[in-house]
Order: C-alpha cells, then structure tokens, then sequence
C-alpha cells in the first residue's frame, strides 16, 4: 500500500458505474472508493489487514475500469497491486483456498504441465475448473524464426504465453504469419509465462523475476520489440519498467501496409479486453485491423465497460461472481446476432465461451488477428474454434 497514492482518490464515486462488483452487490466496501477506503484504515491504523478486510481485496478483479472513468488519475492498478502482496503476505486464507491457488499455478503458468493435466480437466476437484476446461486444445506453436515477407521492417519477438500456447495456439501462428505478410522478421524463443497471472494474483516479486527472465530471452535472441497477442501480458509486460518496447500487435497492424484481404463475410461481435482497453488504453486499433477486413460486419455488445469475469484466475477462485459476469457478457453478445465472438485476450475468450455453452448457444471464438490471417490467405473461412 502507498499512502501518497491513497491520498489522490478524492472519493467522488465516477468509478462505482463501472465496477463490476459495485454493480453486482451494491456494496461500498466492494467498489474502488471503498477499497481505497479500507487501505486508508489500514495504513493508518483503524482496521486490521484480516480475512474480513481482505476478502474485498480478494473480489476486485482489477479490470482497471475505475482508472478509465477516474478524473482525478488515481493510480488504483498500482494500490491494488500493493494491497494484494500484503495481503498474499500476511492474510492466512481457508485451507481451500490455498489449495486451490496452489492448484492453479502449479499449472496454468506451466504450459507442459498444463497440456498434460488438460484431458482430465473434467476429473478437476473444483468446478470452475470443470466448466472452463474447454473442448479443443491447441498445443502448436509458430515457427521458432519467421522470414519477412518483402522489404524487411524489423526484427519483433512474439510472445507465446502460458495458457495462449496451450489452448489457443492457431493465434501465435496466425500473429507471426501476419507479422511476416506485414515486413516483419519474426523470432517466438520464449515458451513460458511471463508472470502476469502471478502479479495480478498478489505474487508481485515473483511476477517481476518471470518479467525480467522474459525479456532477457528476448534480448538473447535480437529482438527489437516485444508483441503480444495476449491483453493481461501486455499490460504487465508495459508495467513492469523493461527496456525493450512492448506492443500490442492490433498497435503494429493498424493502419499498417500490407498484401491484398480477401472478402471475410462474417457478422463478428468484438468485445475489448480489460486490460487492452483500461490498463493499455488500446480501443481503436483492434477496430481497425477487424474493419481492414473487407466483407466484415463488425457490431459492439452493450457493457463493453463492465469485464466478463475472466480476470486472471478470477473466474477459479470467485467462481460465483465471475459467472454471473460471464454470463451477462454472453447474453450481451448473443444479442448482437454475430455469426463470431471475438476478443484479444485468452481469458476471455475461455470465459466467454463458457457462458455461451452453458447458454446452450456456442459460437466460434477467434482472435481478430486470427480473421486479418484467413483474409490475408483468402481462406474465405478461418479455422473456427467452437
């Protein structure tokens, strides 16, 4: 906890509309106001850091979407940030939990633990992790060394990721063959996490090593500028005061030159990932690379502000209040019509998805670099993911 950024909220409560778990329970103590209160207390002495103070902390699930609606620039990513380490430190959780949290990273940040524990997921002691398990896998990964097609532009690194590897590796192939068609000479050399699912989980210091090894195999390998395909790894990857560039890749192809796109005649309902929208303040870009897609109907859901649950591991230790997010996501996009969902976030796509089976309506879920791939390769169809 820092008091000198506590000290910035002035406590007006523009954040409270966008809050996710203000909007479910109505619950100051559940809103960015109220947390920044509680931290207040705590800082100065009138209330303990215990389970019942924690359990607040416990149910933001640092969206960041009280720092878009926020006037007065509280830096409330980076006191939550704080709060969860002391917490993660000096709050003892029910055995449960504990055992659930160990569960989570002994495999999700392990991409071959988690390609081995993936077909008996639905053997998993907690349902949550029963009910995202989805029924594809994807364990592909791109070329270790991508050529530029043309005149060469530069040498970028592609983030692989942990669960991106994994259950949605058509998206990494999909990047460095856009990357490529873009000028772009492509290296992937790191094939582990990069610590953001630690960091927003309350394992700061650990997050940041995972950080700082992730960027020394890019150096190793020449890469000028680190791109993600990933919202949550972005973020943390910009945060984390590296000196190598970090970039979304919707930020290298907006607007960028590139080969003739083939009709794509799909209605897409694209929703922003929170931490490409809130944390990285990316909207336009994925718009623009989806709209370069001739063909392409491109609508909005409703509530683009409100997150749909996923939020790291969340939706594993909150399941109740992440589904019932997940499920108005769901119902929100349904309405749209889209013959696709689309996001640019694997968390989201696995728990939107999720909702969308559970409402007996499931849908191909595609990462929009993965429509400007089929496009550019005049597939007429991309490989859909239902």
């Amino acid at each position: 906890m820092d008091a000198a950024l506590v000290r910035d909220c002035v406590h007006c409560g523009f954040c409270l509309p966008t809050c996710p778990t203000y909007d479910l329970w109505h619950e100051e103590m559940d809103s960015p106001r109220g947390r920044i209160w509680l931290m207040q207390e705590v800082l100065e002495g009138r209330a303990t850091l215990n389970a019942t103070v924690a359990q607040h902390f416990d149910r933001c699930l640092g969206c960041m979407a009280c720092l878009t609606s926020c006037p007065s620039g509280v830096h409330y990513d980076r006191l939550i940030e704080l709060t969860r380490e002391r917490v993660e430190q000096e709050v003892r959780r029910p055995l449960s939990q504990r055992m659930l949290r160990t569960l989570a990273f002994a495999v999700l940040p392990r991409p071959k633990v988690m390609r081995a524990a993936l077909p008996f997921s639905r053997l998993a002691p907690y349902r949550a992790f029963r009910e995202l398990a989805p029924p594809w896998r994807e364990p592909v990964a791109p070329p270790r060394e991508t050529p530029a097609a043309g005149e060469r532009k530069g040498r970028v690194g592609l983030l692989t990721g942990c669960v991106q590897s994994v259950l949605f590796g058509e998206v990494n192939r999909a990047t460095a063959r856009v990357l490529a068609a873009h000028g772009y000479e492509v290296v992937s050399p790191y094939g582990g996490c990069c610590g953001a699912l630690a960091l927003h989980a309350g394992r700061r210091e650990q997050g940041l090593a995972m950080a700082g090894r992730t960027v020394e195999a890019f150096r190793a390998a020449g890469a000028e500028t680190i791109v993600t395909n990933a919202a949550g790894c972005g973020s943390h990857l910009k945060d984390a005061g590296l000196d190598v560039p970090v970039v979304d890749v919707s930020e290298l192809l907006a607007g960028a030159d590139g080969p003739a796109r083939s009709p794509l005649p799909l209605r897409v309902a694209f929703q922003d990932s929170c931490h490409l929208k809130h944390a990285q303040g990316i909207t336009a870009e994925p718009r623009a690379v989806l709209r370069s897609i001739p063909g392409l109907e491109l609508v909005e859901p409703a509530e683009q502000e409100i997150c749909c649950g996923s939020a790291g591991i969340y939706n594993l230790v909150q399941p109740e209040a992440a589904r019932e997010l997940g499920d108005r996501k769901a119902a929100n996009v349904l309405a749209t019509e889209p013959d696709v969902y689309a996001s640019a976030n694997p968390g989201c796509l696995l728990q939107v998805s999720a909702a969308l089976r559970r409402a007996g309506r499931p849908l191909p879920v595609l990462h929009p670099v993965e429509l400007l791939d089929a496009s550019l390769r005049g597939l007429g169809q991309p490989r859909l993911r239902t």
